[in-house]
């Protein structure tokens, strides 16, 4: 395997204060388990999962709890063994409300695992399938896409290369990075079992280059690794880690407006769904935990914690000593660019938790809306060749038609834009109402329709 260093730069984008060394450095570890886990149904892209234990059912450490509800949907298994209290509604870290299953743990060795794939080579590309839809994988890098269906592209979209989204550019988070250095034998090894499903001939490993440790333990893990493979070194740019704009990093291929990344024969996963697939596959184990990286300047000990679906914040924070300098002025699910300002600490983790951020008073500043002054920052910084401040003063104006015909729905939500704006203009929540607008009346035409 060869190391290269990407010939591309994506256009825009923006380089914030990343902070990663407070966490980088801490190996992943466990955490004194909670005496209750609520582990929510909807933890992906689609239709939450539905129940299919009731209170007082006994589960094992893997048990399915939550069946598939749809085409896009995934399964949800029990993180851990023990007794069900109630299927309750929590709030998910979005503010969204879903059901949730709720498990009172007992001290339990007690598995109910799949049958183990050791000779995965042997097997179909529909057996594998099967298996990582059964295991409830789905993409771990924020979107939370049930990862059968993105490695079963349409027979016209023949896919010949596959990335693998170590880039992590997100500020603070260092989940994937200790993953990488940790992990990285168990990350070659489902990157070598989803290239066999897509049959891509072309493999590629996505790093920034503000992780060297990370990038030299994946070139060691994926050594003698056969054909076309290489890992790519990125400048360090957000939002590196969308999936477009590393597609045109690491291939030079750019994503049509409007469409996907198989329209240009790529299909992206982040390594943490490598890993998810490998432990699926060759060892049985569904995906019912992940790393989460706990970090800022309001906790006292920075870490990187192992931590079983349903979690609460509280319990991730508890784990690191709690609070630093009293309570924090913000705890943030996720990173400060994409993530989302959580109202409680008993939100319970899932399957695209990646991190936690609790911010000081001195961290958090207050600020008042202005009216554009059409500087043209945000065009600048927008990785997607959008207007954003047109597309800002659009949605302002309830002309969502206006928004969507000069593009709304190819924002991806990164908040560059918010980033640079000197007038303080709240422009990714601008964005994200008008998307929802549009998604409500497409829904309604097609009901209509039906």
């Amino acid at each position: 395997m060869q190391t290269i260093k990407s010939p591309y730069n994506f256009k825009g984008g923006i380089h914030p204060a990343y902070h990663k060394e407070l966490a980088s450095g801490s190996a992943i570890q466990g955490l004194p388990l909670p005496a209750t886990l609520s582990v929510p149904m909807s933890q992906h892209l689609g239709a939450p999962a539905k129940p299919c234990v009731k209170a007082g059912d006994e589960v094992k450490k893997g048990t399915l709890i939550g069946a598939q509800a749809g085409f896009i949907s995934a399964p949800v298994h029990a993180p851990v063994a023990g007794k069900v209290n109630a299927i309750a509604e929590v709030l998910t870290a979005s503010g969204r409300p879903c059901q949730a299953v709720v498990i009172e743990r007992v001290e339990s060795d007690e598995t109910d695992f799949m049958q183990p794939m050791t000779n995965w080579q042997s097997r179909s590309k529909d057996e594998l399938l099967a298996r990582i839809s059964e295991a409830g994988i789905v993409g771990m890098g924020g979107a939370g896409f049930p990862t059968k269906i993105k490695l079963s592209p349409p027979m016209d979209k023949p896919i010949d290369t596959l990335i693998l989204n170590g880039a992590e550019c997100e500020p603070y988070l260092t989940s994937d990075h200790r993953m990488m250095v940790e992990h990285a034998r168990e990350i070659r090894l489902g990157a070598e079992i989803a290239r066999s499903i897509l049959g891509a001939k072309t493999l590629r490993i996505a790093i920034e280059d503000n992780k060297p440790d990370a990038i030299a333990a994946v070139e060691k893990a994926f050594e003698g690794v056969a054909g076309d493979v290489a890992l790519t070194v990125l400048r360090t740019s957000y939002p590196h880690g969308s999936e477009k704009q590393q597609i045109y990093a690491v291939t030079g291929r750019e994503v049509p407006r409007g469409g996907l990344p198989m329209d240009t024969g790529c299909v992206v996963e982040n390594v943490s769904t490598a890993f998810a697939i490998s432990e699926a596959v060759v060892k049985g184990i569904p995906l019912i935990q992940r790393v989460i990286t706990v970090t800022g300047d309001a906790v006292q000990n920075p870490a990187n914690l192992m931590a079983p679906f349903g979690t609460s914040y509280q319990s991730l924070i508890d784990a690191c000593g709690g609070f630093r300098g009293g309570r924090p002025a913000k705890v943030i699910s996720g990173g400060p660019m994409m993530g989302f300002a959580v109202s409680s600490l008993a939100t319970p983790t899932g399957k695209t938790a990646s991190g936690v951020l609790l911010l000081s008073p001195g961290r958090v500043s207050q600020y008042t809306s202005q009216a554009c002054i059409s500087c043209g920052r945000c065009v600048d910084a927008c990785p997607m060749r959008l207007i954003p401040s047109e597309l800002s003063q659009f949605v302002e104006a309830d002309d969502i038609e206006g928004a969507e015909g000069i593009a709304l729905m190819d924002c991806i939500e990164c908040g560059s834009c918010a980033f640079v704006c000197p007038a303080h203009r709240p422009l990714v929540q601008h964005m994200r109402r008008g998307k929802a607008c549009i998604m409500a009346q497409r829904a309604a035409a097609k009901a209509k329709r039906d």
